[in-house]
């Protein structure tokens, strides 16, 4: 009996374990439902915390590095002869980048000195003759004025000569009729005996002498008449000549615009002087500010102008950044609202700084093809508008400009 009841055994034992896995997944249902639970709870509160925490705050990855970047062209055109930097070389302001041929304008500033000093020799002629000018009117107008008051002098003295010829030949004629009176009574009273031929002589002598003195008498009349009329003329002539010298001033004015033309043109020539010297620097292509070179694409021997950059710098000492944010995002977004900054060069590494200004319109509207939404079908499309922020002092880190950055603003 014992023997034939051991073999039930294992089928008694079978059947202990065969409810035992029934009984497991009433007991695994309740711990599901509690890490369920857990992982909503905690979904809930990341998603809590996180929007607490990124409440008045405005992010965005669409922003990068940018700079200065100064195009270089030369000023005066010409062959290159040395090209004295390469890609990527830090230059100082002032150092030389790029020597043209000078040997034209070496030319030109020769050829402006020798015309500015020929301008100098005429002003000095213009000048020397302006002083000779001057000088020759004084004297001219104080002769002038002698040759007037002598001319007046002469005129007076010929009428007092001209009526002392008139006294002297009234005079004349006086003792002219005299004698010829007394000569016709001596003839009468010879013809009647009275008194004698030799008598009648002397009285025919004294008529001869009273026709010399007549004679003599018109003819100092005559001549102080001409004189008179000589002295008239001198006199007309001296006022022409003090007429003339009196124009002295007229004189002067000329002669002064002539110095004042010869001076313009010296400075004239001066100022062609400054010019060529000007362009003969100009064949030294020099860096107007520190920074690197880049973009360079002069070669040696090759014909440049200005219209036609050589190379480009670009400083490395004053970056900042564009952030495009989205125009939901800018609503609350004013100028000097703290920034955190992370460039994507440099990690999770933070940089800091402030909202400098927001641009006056989208980037769209600003872009070469503006969009025109006026025809056709229309699809609204979130716009960007660039947000410029200055970054706080960064020695460590050289930032270069199109770097991208990611962006947070606080806006609160």
């Amino acid at each position: 009996m014992s023997t034939l009841a051991q073999p039930e055994l294992p089928y008694a034992i079978d059947s202990a374990p065969a409810s035992a896995p029934a009984a497991a997944p009433a007991a695994k249902k309740p711990k599901a439902k509690l890490v369920l639970g857990g992982l909503v709870i905690a979904a809930t509160l990341g998603f809590g915390a996180t929007t607490a925490m990124g409440l008045g705050k405005e992010s965005t990855d669409d922003a990068f590095v940018e700079g200065h970047v100064a195009n270089v062209a030369p000023r005066v055109t010409g062959l290159v002869k040395k090209v004295l930097v390469v890609d990527n070389q830090q230059v100082a302001a002032g150092d030389v980048l790029v020597e043209l041929d000078d040997r034209d304008y070496l030319v030109k500033v020769a050829a402006t000195k020798a015309d500015l000093a020929a301008a100098k020799a005429q002003l000095r002629t213009a000048e020397t003759q302006l002083a000779l000018t001057q000088k020759n009117v004084e004297s001219n107008l104080v002769v002038a004025k002698g040759g007037v008051t002598q001319a007046s002098a002469a005129t007076s003295t010929s009428r007092l000569t001209v009526d002392q010829a008139h006294a002297d030949l009234a005079a004349a004629e006086s003792k002219h009729k005299l004698a010829t009176t007394e000569l016709a009574r001596s003839e009468r009273l010879v013809k009647q005996g009275v008194i004698s031929d030799a008598e009648a002589d002397t009285r025919r002598s004294t008529l001869e002498q009273a026709d010399a003195l007549l004679a003599q008498a018109r003819a100092r009349v005559s001549s102080a008449e001409a004189s008179i009329a000589n002295a008239a003329g001198g006199s007309e002539t001296a006022r022409g000549r003090l007429i003339a010298a009196q124009t002295g001033e007229e004189q002067v004015e000329a002669a002064s615009a002539q110095a004042d033309l010869a001076k313009a043109r010296v400075d004239q020539a001066q100022a062609a002087l400054d010019q060529a010297e000007l362009n003969l620097s100009y064949t030294k292509v020099r860096a107007e500010s520190a920074g690197m070179i880049s973009r360079r694409t002069v070669e040696l021997g090759q014909a440049v102008s200005p219209d036609r950059p050589l190379l480009a710098i670009v400083p490395l000492d004053g970056t900042w950044i564009v952030a495009n944010f989205k125009e939901d995002q800018i609503a609350r977004m004013k100028a000097g609202q703290p920034v955190k900054i992370e460039i994507d060069t440099f990690g999770r590494q933070e940089l800091h700084g402030t909202v400098d200004s927001l641009a006056a319109g989208t980037g769209s509207r600003f872009s070469l093809l503006p969009p025109d939404n006026a025809s056709g079908n229309f699809t609204k499309v979130v716009q960007r508008v660039p947000v410029l922020v200055k970054i706080d002092a960064h020695q460590d880190l050289v930032l270069r400009p199109g770097m991208s950055a990611s962006v947070t603003v606080n806006t609160k």
